[in-house]
């Protein structure tokens, strides 16, 4: 069976479908076997060549050790740890990193003030846990929060109030509503990266800072997009909205065709139509939807010199399409594309 073969556009036959990016979560670990140094809490390891370091992950710890002064990265996952006492980080005030990923925590188990004396912490890894709530308050100096993997059903407005320095939070693989999170990222001035996958969203998240550049919301079930939705979002670059309830009907006019984005993926959900994107967009996913219609004008109101789609990735398997679905004009429009992916069969 061959592929369709035009000038500068080649349309590649997808027998298989394949998922084309990771969700795996790996925190930071530059463990290193190390003599303990003085102080050093006697369950953990603190190596000399990084003495403000201490690897206190994989021990089956069920409490805190002794954290003590001058520590500032602090390795305490996949233990059993069930409670953080109010005194656990008193000698905690260099912290920078503090990772307690894989453990058995919950939000009732956290004592009041546990995580107030900590003002120079930057990235808190606190995902796999029983989380219902998230913790509080948390540093100003807070860069990244990494809460997956948890009970969350909301996360109040003002949790994160003041923390202008957050540029990432991964908040996927919880129970989040529309509603639980309406507010919660207002006055984020230098937040870039938001992970809102796999939770119960059946809206896209509002009030989101004009700063944002990354927002993944795959796995949900949320039916649309307001229609001045990116508007609000000027820099945004990587939209993923996969395995929703999108449909047509959900998609206002020129929803997408703004100027900023370099990715959407639109992939598994209910379009019957191709929508119209922007002429910069150069990675557009929307295999096994219910496409049965290859439009041209979705990603060129004009051809000519001057006048070209930039798109390289194209996918459109898992579609009411085959290979002569696509219009010999689609070449010139998509004269970039070095990948456009259809089902094997006419």
């Amino acid at each position: 069976m061959g592929s369709l073969h035009v000038p500068l556009l080649a349309v590649l036959i997808a027998g298989v479908l394949c998922q084309y990016y990771d969700y795996d979560y790996q925190p930071y670990q530059p463990y290193v076997q190390g003599i303990s140094v003085r102080n050093c809490a006697q369950e953990c390891d603190c190596p000399p060549e990084f003495p403000s370091a201490m690897y206190c992950n994989d021990r089956r710890l069920k409490s805190i050790p002794n954290i003590p002064h001058g520590i500032k990265y602090l390795y305490l996952h996949n233990n059993q740890i069930q409670d953080i006492k109010a005194a656990a980080f008193v000698n905690a005030s260099d912290l920078r990193w503090l990772v307690l990923d894989n453990n058995h925590i919950t939000s009732g188990a956290v004592e009041k003030g546990a995580f107030e004396h900590m003002k120079s912490l930057e990235k808190l890894y606190f995902s796999y846990n029983n989380l219902s709530e998230p913790v509080v308050p948390l540093s100003k100096s807070m860069v990244e929060l990494k809460m997956i993997g948890n009970k969350l059903s909301k996360f109040p407005p003002g949790t994160l109030s003041g923390l202008e320095n957050l540029t990432t939070v991964h908040l996927q693989e919880n129970q989040l509503t529309t509603e639980g999170i309406v507010g919660a990222f207002k006055g984020l001035k230098s937040l870039i990266y938001l992970d809102v996958s796999q939770n119960k969203l059946v809206k896209m998240p509002s009030g989101l800072p004009s700063s944002l550049e990354v927002l993944y919301a795959d796995y949900n079930d949320i039916g649309s997009v307001p229609k001045e939705y990116l508007m609000k979002l000027p820099v945004l670059q990587y939209l993923r909205i996969s395995h929703n309830k999108l449909a047509d009907s959900g998609i206002p006019a020129g929803v997408f065709n703004v100027s900023s984005l370099i990715e959407l993926d639109l992939s598994f959900n209910k379009l019957k139509s191709i929508p119209e994107v922007n002429e910069n967009l150069e990675n557009l996913y929307l295999q096994v939807n219910q496409i049965s219609k290859f439009e041209v004008g979705s990603f060129c109101k004009y051809i000519g010199i001057t006048n070209f789609s930039k798109l390289k990735h194209l996918r459109l398997d898992g579609n009411n399409l085959t290979r002569t679905s696509v219009p010999n004009e689609a070449a010139n429009c998509l004269r970039l594309a070095s990948e456009v992916t259809v089902e094997a069969t006419d």
